[in-house]
């Protein structure tokens, strides 16, 4: 097998894992990675506006507001606007969400994190480089992406892989 060959079944198999978890996340929980990783951000901060959810997943305003939407249909999270400043609208976890995150399996980067952390800065910063350069290639330098392993569009409904 041609070197490409091979970079390019290492790739498949990075998109068919991720692929597999998504439909475990989605079938165990009924949520989408992205909609997991906003419901535990929210239960780590008690209080944050939809454009502070946006900067710390590193998405969109645009996308997290419509994730939020979803959420908020399925009753896992509330808006409220801020006491203080009107102008502000915070989202809270319901009950609802609380429960479903304890039934919730690992976002697969949570895994691949600590292994990541696990490695020498060097070995860390070749992984990064590779990775970059990878991006590069196949012209996906400019996509917006979070920090997620997920397929499929990150605002998508539920069932919709």
């Amino acid at each position: 097998m041609n070197r490409y060959d091979e970079v390019l079944v290492a790739l498949r198999r990075i998109i068919r894992a991720t692929d597999l978890h998504s439909r475990q996340l989605s079938k165990v929980s009924g949520l989408t990675s992205p909609q997991l990783l906003i419901l535990q951000l929210l239960r780590q901060h008690s209080e944050l506006t939809v454009g502070e959810v946006a900067q710390r997943v590193s998405l969109s305003q645009a996308t997290v507001t419509t994730i939020i939407d979803r959420l908020e249909k399925r009753a896992l999270v509330k808006r409220e606007r801020g006491s203080s400043d009107k102008r502000k609208v915070y989202v809270y976890l319901t009950d609802a969400a609380n429960a479903v995150l304890l039934n919730a399996p690992k976002p697969l980067q949570e895994s691949f994190v600590q292994q990541f952390q696990d490695l020498h800065d060097w070995e860390q910063t070749m992984i990064l480089s590779a990775l970059e350069r990878v991006a590069y290639m196949m012209d996906a330098q400019h996509i917006d992406a979070s920090p997620v392993l997920d397929i499929g569009r990150l605002d998508r409904t539920d069932g919709n892989l």
